[in-house]
């Protein structure tokens, strides 16, 4: 064993691991109801195993009445009939460990589903046991419930209008980030935190491996001794404020992350991961939470580089600058260096197609652009995460009515976005950019009518590009996007560097080749890809690249003189 792959044996197991995020009710269905389901992924876990990733990151299965399709769930500890059953769950899990991967469960406990026991007892009467286990309080003063003013903050919600729901019955508004189907659980409440220690460790026993923790930087709210919440700054051109700042990575988030770590882990045998989806966070906080010696998260998920082709709202979309891009991964790069640890991503749920967004759809460059992503992506420092569908270089959907879109979101903004006087039209346009739907298209096997998904009527529609763009048509296909997700994924299992190399940026003002090193122990690669449809002369930008050996390029190696358009190569300069 060579000094290299000592030093990678030193390391976390996820350091070298590749991540795959299933959103079941668009991964296969195996009942014909039109919806993805626990049955459908047993069916296509061979596709995974011949991907070569590690993880399985399942999003909700939980029960749940799907206000936020399963991110409000109202039984923490079952499946909702619409995925199968908690013995279909189990086999799951076996069928995984079977093949060597490992299945992350989605944990969401910033908030519940209204529906749930817990908060329909809280929301009984004032004087319930469970009262104090959500954010309850009174109108604010000089104001009746239900009159505009009369919340006790004037936050925003996430899923727009405000954070705050009047209850009639008892004469008190509760607290939801999100959706008023949402509400918040209040962790300054010990038998909150108790209750979800307990539920996780049920699933641990079960044989679970770990949890992405939703939105878990919110669990902390900054509150005054007496109770009371603070007002945020306006926001322009709506009556509501910002209240990130009471409760973006609150006063007592670190104590509750390394509570749960205790309470949850601590003297487990096994090999767990944890991973915090935390919106807001900066490079400083995330080293807190992700310094093995705080024992809080194993990694985060940060926002920058998503934010990056918007201005204020996710609905303003503007141009993206690559220079922003690669000044936004340097700075997660450097900044994480020599403590912590962090998510790598394009895609998710919650995020546009990458190839989308961030590439080129068009007929000429989606093969290559789809690429060129994947490879800039896998040869940071990070753990990867391949979004399904994202290894075949699923694209957005071309929606054309609102009809089409079936997102909490987007078909709140598209009502508050009207009301407010805002073009239908340019409204429509913001949805078909951003919108979460364009995520959450099933899955594309084959070119058959409903792309392999489902033998019914699917829940959201077919891209109707599914007929050549598929899993079935790429499968034997060398030079096919899910041929070179293949090789990058087995790179960074074969070579240390991949995963633990330090980071060095190359070219920072270029505005579309995008160029680093990753060294570890005497082995430098260069990496260099061309985020554009302009070539390049790589010997003036890049001299040292010329006579490097070839590790991996997702172009055929006809011209080591010029960096075609959205052409990628990792290089050895060390041969």
């Amino acid at each position: 064993m060579t000094d290299s792959q000592l030093a990678d044996e030193r390391q976390p197991w996820w350091t070298r691991a590749v991540v795959y995020q299933v959103y079941p009710r668009s991964f296969h269905d195996s009942d014909g109801d039109g919806i993805g389901d626990l049955g459908g992924i047993l069916q296509r876990l061979d596709h995974l195993a011949d991907l070569g990733v590690d993880v399985l990151w399942l999003s909700p299965v939980y029960p749940s009445p799907m206000a936020d399709n399963g991110y409000d769930i109202s039984d923490y500890r079952g499946v909702d009939p619409m995925f199968g059953s908690l013995e279909q769950l189990d086999e799951l899990i076996a069928a995984l460990h079977a093949r060597g991967m490992k299945l992350l469960m989605d944990l969401v406990v910033n908030h519940t589903s209204d529906a749930h026991p817990w908060f329909e007892e809280s929301r009984a009467s004032r004087s319930s046991p469970k009262r104090d286990w959500y954010w309850w309080r009174p109108p604010r003063g000089g104001f009746s419930g239900g009159d505009p003013g009369a919340e006790p903050t004037n936050w925003q919600a996430a899923f727009s209008g405000p954070t705050w729901t009047y209850d009639e019955a008892s004469g008190e508004y509760y607290l939801h980030l999100f959706d008023r189907r949402q509400p918040d659980l209040n962790w300054e409440n010990p038998e909150v935190r108790q209750a979800v220690h307990e539920m996780m460790r049920w699933w641990l026993d079960r044989g679970v491996d770990g949890f992405r923790m939703d939105v878990i930087n919110m669990i902390s709210k900054d509150v005054a001794e007496d109770g009371h919440l603070h007002d945020g700054p306006p926001i322009p051109g709506t009556s509501l404020g910002d209240g990130s700042a009471s409760f973006i990575c609150g006063p007592r988030i670190h104590e509750f992350l390394q509570e749960m770590r205790h309470e949850v882990f601590a003297g487990r045998n096994g090999t767990f991961l944890t991973v915090g989806e935390m919106p807001g966070v900066t490079i400083e906080q995330a080293r807190l939470f992700t310094d093995p010696a705080r024992a809080e998260v194993d990694m985060v998920f940060q926002f920058e580089h998503v934010n990056l082709d918007h201005e204020g709202s996710k609905w303003r979309h503007v141009p993206l600058r690559m220079r922003d891009l690669k000044a936004s991964f340097g700075r997660w790069q450097a900044g994480l260096a020599d403590v912590g640890w962090n998510s790598l991503y394009w895609d998710n749920h919650d995020q546009p197609r990458a190839v989308s967004r961030f590439g080129d759809d068009s007929p000429e460059f989606r093969r290559d652009s789809a690429t060129c992503l994947a490879t800039l992506l896998h040869l940071h420092r990070g753990t990867p995460y391949v979004y399904q569908g994202q290894e075949i270089g699923m694209a957005n959907f071309p929606f054309t009515s609102l009809e089409e879109f079936a997102d909490v979101e987007s078909l709140n903004h598209h009502v508050h976005a009207v009301s407010a006087g805002h073009d239908p039209a340019e409204v429509l346009a913001a949805l078909r950019t951003m919108s979460r739907d364009n995520a959450r298209t099933p899955v594309q096997w084959d070119a058959s009518p409903n792309a392999g998904f489902t033998t019914g009527t699917p829940w959201l529609a077919v891209n109707p590009d599914h007929v050549e763009w598929n899993a079935a048509a790429q499968r034997e296909d060398p030079a096919s996007v899910l041929a070179h997700y293949r090789r990058l994924i087995a790179l960074r299992h074969e070579l240390p560097v991949v995963a633990l190399g330090d980071f060095a940026m190359l070219l920072p003002e270029h505005d579309h080749v995008y160029a680093f090193t990753r060294t570890l122990e005497g082995t430098t690669l260069l990496v260099v890809c061309n985020l554009s449809r302009t070539s390049y002369e790589l010997a003036t930008l890049l001299p040292e690249a010329l006579g490097a050996e070839l590790v991996l390029g997702n172009l055929p190696d006809d011209d080591p003189m010029v960096l075609r358009p959205w052409e990628a190569r990792v290089l050895r300069l060390d041969a």
